[in-house]
């Protein structure tokens, strides 16, 4: 499929495509994306949901927070543009927010779903994603192939084509923002995971070597109402690349957080 920009609404300082009629569907893309990563998403899924996929704060559309920021401000500027309680599916640091959101605001959510989501990074891990937060500059631009390479390997495709151009597109300022949060975390504490009273989904690709199956699964185990799907094949942009494994499990939490 193709990436194109998408027009925008707006809530709360937050930006989001919004396509489709029914019970709500949010969408949260990571770091140095944008909402149209989730178009293979909000294309199938529309047809039964109201699909709205968010800019976060300072990326696409959205205004951005002040830096430094911390992670409840993120989840807290995503809470204000939920107007309905709904499905919070998120991926990367959009799982972190959307797990955050799932515990701290639950009136808001009904399933959340968390793909390709840290979670007790290795020693080795969390040292590498600190140095790369420290080596960020707020007016330069990072060169974003190092972390193409993690996602797609050597394939050029329109979805590594994409996210370069979204990566790029950013400005400098607000990706540091972002990525300092992200490299911060490690991931919900086992307490709030077991707070977690709406069915919760964990899934990652076979093939992601930082938010791994392991991770994945380990979460799971803790949430109450938790299950892990392991994509085998996958990486790190598994919405994108994996499509059709992932809408068929967002379908299923979706009619399991409907009953």
């Amino acid at each position: 499929m193709t990436w194109t920009t998408q027009p925008r609404s707006e809530a709360g300082g937050v930006s989001f495509i919004r396509v489709g009629t029914g019970p709500r569907l949010y969408l949260i893309h990571g770091v140095g994306l944008r909402a149209e990563a989730w178009m293979a998403q909000v294309i199938e899924l529309s047809a039964t949901q109201d699909c709205r996929a968010l800019d976060l704060p300072g990326h696409g559309t959205s205004r951005a927070l002040p830096h430094p920021a911390s992670l409840a401000q993120y989840t807290d500027r995503i809470a204000a543009a939920i107007d309905a309680p709904g499905v919070v599916v998120g991926h990367s640091m959009g799982a972190m927010i959307a797990l955050d959101l799932a515990v701290r605001n639950p009136h808001l959510v009904r399933g959340v779903a968390a793909l390709n989501a840290i979670y007790r990074r290795s020693p080795i891990a969390a040292e590498a994603v600190r140095r790369r937060a420290a080596s960020l500059s707020a007016t330069d631009q990072a060169d974003p192939e190092a972390a193409l390479t993690r996602w797609f390997a050597d394939q050029d495709t329109a979805e590594r084509r994409a996210c370069r151009e979204w990566l790029t597109g950013v400005a400098t300022e607000h990706y540091k923002t972002a990525y300092e949060v992200f490299a911060a975390q490690n991931g919900p504490a086992d307490v709030d995971l077991a707070r977690l009273s709406c069915p919760a989904l964990f899934m990652t690709g076979g093939d992601e070597p930082n938010s791994t199956p392991e991770m994945s699964m380990a979460m799971a185990r803790i949430a109450p109402h938790g299950r892990a799907v392991i994509v085998e094949g996958a990486a790190h942009m598994m919405p994108m690349t994996h499509p059709d494994p992932v809408n068929a499990e967002l379908a299923a939490l979706f009619r399991e957080a409907s009953r």
